[in-house]
């Protein structure tokens, strides 16, 4: 019982010192949306910041508009986001009250995908495998950017498949299931994504380019958060994740990792890269 208490103390005291070393910096509020490419981004900032002093405090939405909606609010003082097609109607209605703080990826892609067993390699060959593919293009949520697109080159390429509304989740059965038997399957899909990784996936090619190009994402605050804050802006601009390791924290969480856990084991595995990232500003 005596350690028991010894260790308790000790505990304590040690979340105490952390807890005074948080606050001689301050507390950071940041936005995030609960989707697989920014919660990896999100949660490795956090680690980095915390180790830079702060207190981190992440809230996370649902909806797009309602984190920007925060973010000018000042609810919340910066999160990362697209700014192009994904989210481009909410920055171009706010981007006069926002800024740009720093890039912190880029090559978010969105469009038509098969697994790379599949012997075909374009938009164009589609058609004449179309049974091949049951006449369809599996899809996700109806009314979402990538359909919307989706839809845009079913007319483009005059594609014979059917374009199949549905949800995210009976998109990713369909795939896995179509994986595990080796059959043709046409999706459409995003990178970075963790079905990317595990079901070893290739982009049909576009050669009309119906879908947008890759794209970057941001840092956003408030208009006048970086001159008011330089030291998290400089801490944030020496943030880079390559797609690759939003991939491989998204394969943790799906495995049953936390994106705590699996932020934290990619940031162990990647130490040499995390550690020239803070070596950009000495704390």
């Amino acid at each position: 019982m005596k350690l028991f208490n010894k260790l308790l103390c000790a505990a304590v005291m040690t979340g105490a010192m952390a807890s005074s070393a948080y606050a001689a910096k301050g507390t950071i509020t940041m936005g995030s949306m609960s989707w697989e490419d920014l919660t990896p981004i999100t949660y490795v900032a956090k680690n980095i910041l915390e180790k830079a002093g702060y207190e981190v405090k992440v809230t996370e939405f649902s909806e797009i508009g309602i984190a920007y909606a925060a973010l000018v609010k000042g609810d919340v003082q910066f999160m990362a986001s697209q700014i192009d097609y994904a989210a481009q109607d909410y920055w171009n209605r706010n981007k006069n009250r926002l800024e740009k703080l720093s890039p912190v990826s880029y090559g978010l892609y969105q469009a038509v995908a098969v697994p790379k067993y599949v012997t075909i390699d374009s938009m164009e060959q589609l058609n004449e495998n179309a049974d091949k593919f049951g006449d369809k293009i599996v899809g996700i949520e109806p009314g979402s950017g990538l359909m919307r697109d989706a839809a845009s080159a079913v007319k483009a390429y005059d594609l014979k498949l059917k374009l199949i509304d549905g949800s995210t989740a009976g998109m990713t059965a369909a795939l896995k299931s179509a994986v595990d038997r080796k059959e043709w399957i046409a999706v459409t899909l995003w990178e970075p994504t963790w079905m990317m990784v595990k079901y070893d996936m290739k982009f049909l090619k576009d050669p009309k380019n119906v879908f947008p190009g890759p794209q970057a994402y941001y840092w956003i605050g408030k208009k006048g958060y970086a001159e008011a804050n330089p030291e998290v802006r400089e801490i944030l601009a020496g943030i880079y994740l390559p797609l690759s390791a939003i991939g491989d924290i998204n394969v943790g969480m799906n495995d049953g990792q936390t994106v705590q856990q699996a932020s934290e084991a990619w940031i162990a595995k990647n130490a040499d890269l995390v550690k020239r990232w803070e070596n950009i500003k000495k704390y």
